[in-house]
């Protein structure tokens, strides 16, 4: 299953990778796995501190982050059957606006799409994220600074149009990429509130809005 990413930052994915020590993660050490050890964990847990914005407690990962770490470090495929399983629970846990209203301000997720910024140690707590899209993805006509980690994004609504099932579908990829790849590496903006609903409203007018510089 290929791994691929929509809105990925490197600065936001490394801040969700971490460990926490359990029966399961003893488990996976037998098998071959030392990050998962109580030892190892508690090596993580005396030399990290809460500062700024970053927090010991992501040093727990969630399921899908645990499976696939292991996998990836044992060096074999995920069990299908397991990353349906993965997929599924992040699909079930994304939530829709409730005013039904996907589309917000394109300027203002243009400048989110722009903003690296967010959850490390030197940002001021309290101040928004940023989703650094262009790190990541070509979204904008000669911008050398855009990368090509994840799928071209220029054209998206031109391309795809703007159905409801479009926009479900795209709102849910911001929301949990995890929902259609369980290792995706993007991060999941709204499962860990990394973007406000208002700011996903805004990338997803970035996307979507035909005035856009995305879809010029």
């Amino acid at each position: 299953m290929k791994k691929f990413a929509l809105f990925a930052s490197a600065a936001l994915g490394a801040a969700m990778l971490a460990g926490c020590a359990g029966a399961k993660q003893e488990a996976s050490a037998q098998a071959g796995n030392p990050f998962a050890t109580a030892s190892f964990q508690g090596i993580l847990k005396n030399d990290f501190a809460d500062k700024g914005q970053a927090k010991v407690s992501r040093l727990k990962q969630t399921e899908a982050q645990y499976e696939c770490s292991k996998y990836d470090y044992l060096g074999k495929p995920m069990p299908d059957a397991l990353a349906k399983s993965l997929e599924a629970k992040a699909q079930a846990g994304v939530v829709y606006p409730a005013d039904g209203k996907y589309l917000g301000d394109w300027k203002e997720g243009l400048k989110i799409a722009e903003n690296g910024k967010g959850m490390q140690w030197s940002d001021k707590p309290g101040t928004p994220n940023g989703g650094n899209c262009l790190a990541c993805h070509k979204m904008i006509a000669n911008d050398p600074s855009q990368g090509n980690i994840g799928p071209e994004l220029y054209h998206y609504a031109k391309l795809r149009g703007d159905s409801e099932a479009i926009l479900k579908y795209t709102w849910a990829r911001i929301y949990n990429s995890g929902a259609f790849n369980a290792c995706s590496y993007m991060p999941p903006f709204g499962a860990h509130k990394i973007l406000t609903q208002q700011q996903m409203k805004d990338v997803m007018a970035l996307l979507m809005d035909p005035n856009s510089p995305v879809n010029k």
